[in-house]
């Protein structure tokens, strides 16, 4: 395939995964909601969020190893390519290391918070086998996943993560109906996740000749450490409102945070999806030295992610709180109707998936170290705010505090590669900006009349039918009117690939 063809590979892929994701995300914590509750369910969120702490520990590197291997591929020169999977190969094994030691000393602290709820055994044990697949993870994976990414292969790792993700999904719900415990039950997701690294790592061995006896003479991740701040950016993002709301507030918090985050999240990961395999494309270019070719490619990228954005999160702010009425029918143990946090909440996802085009541009031209100052003060706005707020806010207090940290970086990002890798004007970005908060308006006012007429899923989709109909036709007539040859190339675009599956 070519880089093209690729692309479009990876797209689909990616976004056939992040439907699987979706629907998989949202049977599971509605099953563990309906038989264990609202507590073992937050506390199951939780300890997944303290678990995925340990990938800070990868310090960003998985990125600067992609980035650095993309150079290598373009040139198919194997030597690099072996220096620089061994490099990393030995730094996720002790990154593996510090996991184990990670998982003691959770095991013995942890339980100590949420003693009031489950006992120490309970809450130890669950800690344990949650943790199996995070260390495999880490030992047996992740350079294999990093070297495919790398080489715009993304779509046999999504296909294997897919895979895995259904079967573990009706594993788990067969358990959970006939009663088996949360730990056997989150046992069984370990195992069944053991799967993904031990696939990737038979399609690696039978497809690059990669060798592993390679003895380095020399560092061949040359900025391994630069990408720290970047990696503390997206940690901090990720995993502290789930953390500050389990030291500061309580774990009906954390169970109600993470339904929204079912909703919110899921949709930034669908559009985080459709940027698969970009970056690598990008890092093909600069390394081949296609500069015109990038900032055309860029332009409708950016476009495109603007429009989507808009699309997907305006619709997410008015279908979000009828959802959660219906997905927690029959749950009276904590109250999941906050208008406040769902909507701060949603506009702080679409501000992180805003950024998504200029952020690929400085993870392809590997410009860490330039931008880890903004990742600090990213990371501090994040916790100084949400720390401040969430005592008098709760829910909504960590919201804010997300949303400003994401406002702050998004901004600045679109203004670093305007002047250090694109070299085009800043306006350019705050016309989307603007285009975006006034479409954003238009479909707010055009479906203010539409309600949810009852507590079914029936007439939430009826509902999600109105309101897509309006904001698809107001995005179509407003990007016509202020991009009107991206509209019309795309659809030319879509019209001729139509044509191609027609004839075959």
């Amino acid at each position: 395939m070519n880089r093209q063809q690729k692309l479009y590979a990876n797209m689909s892929m990616a976004i056939g995964n992040q439907i699987v994701v979706l629907i998989c995300g949202f049977v599971l914590p509605r099953l563990i909601l309906v038989y264990y509750g609202s507590n073992t369910n937050g506390l199951v969120s939780s300890i997944t969020q303290f678990l995925n702490l340990i990938s800070f520990l990868e310090l960003g590197v998985g990125v600067v190893v992609q980035s650095a291997l993309y150079k290598p591929l373009a040139e198919n020169d194997n030597q690099l390519i072996s220096e620089i999977i061994s490099s990393a190969n030995k730094f996720f094994r002790r990154v593996a290391v510090l996991l184990l030691f990670y998982v003691i000393g959770l095991t013995i602290i942890y339980p100590l918070f949420v003693n009031n709820s489950f006992d120490f055994g309970f809450t130890a044990s669950l800690i344990v086998v949650m943790s199996i697949s995070s260390f495999a993870q880490y030992y047996f994976g992740i350079t294999n996943q990093l070297l495919l990414n790398a080489d715009q292969k993304s779509y046999v790792q999504l296909a294997t993560q897919a895979g895995t993700l259904i079967l573990n999904t009706c594993v788990c719900t067969i358990l959970m109906i006939n009663g088996a415990s949360i730990q056997f039950v989150k046992l069984s997701t370990s195992l069944i996740f053991l799967l993904r690294p031990l696939i990737l790592s038979i399609y690696v061995k039978k497809n690059y000749n990669i060798n592993k006896k390679i003895s380095l003479t020399y560092e061949p991740i040359q900025q391994k450490w630069n990408g720290l701040a970047q990696h503390i950016a997206y940690i901090v993002l990720i995993n502290s409102p789930m953390v500050i709301l389990t030291l500061f507030s309580d774990l009906k918090n954390v169970s109600i945070y993470t339904v929204y985050n079912l909703v919110a999240n899921g949709l930034n990961q669908l559009i985080m999806s459709i940027r698969t395999g970009v970056p690598a494309m990008f890092g093909n270019m600069i390394a081949n030295g296609e500069m015109q070719e990038l900032k055309s490619a860029f332009k409708k990228f950016e476009w495109s992610i603007h429009t989507l954005v808009v699309f997907v999160f305006t619709l997410c702010g008015i279908l979000i709180l009828p959802f959660v009425k219906i997905y927690t029918a029959g749950i009276h143990d904590a109250d999941y109707q906050v208008p406040v946090f769902a909507y701060i909440f949603t506009l702080a996802q679409a501000s992180y998936c805003l950024r998504i085009p200029y952020n690929m541009i400085v993870m392809a031209a590997g410009h860490y170290k330039q931008t880890q100052s903004s990742a600090i003060i990213e990371a501090t706005i994040n916790i100084v705010i949400s720390v401040v707020l969430v005592r008098k806010f709760g829910l909504v207090g960590v919201a804010i505090g997300t949303l400003v940290a994401m406002l702050y970086r998004s901004g600045y990002f679109a203004i670093y590669i305007s002047r250090n890798i694109i070299f085009h004007k800043l306006s350019i970005f705050l016309k989307h900006i603007a285009i975006d908060i006034l479409s954003v308006l238009i479909m707010i006012m055009a479906c203010s009349w539409i309600h949810l007429s009852s507590v079914s899923y029936i007439a939430w989709i009826i509902m999600a039918l109105k309101a897509g109909v309006i904001c698809g036709i107001i995005t179509v007539l407003v990007n016509y009117i202020f991009y009107r040859n991206y509209v019309i190339e795309t659809i030319a675009t879509l019209t001729r690939k139509g044509r191609r599956n027609k004839v075959k």
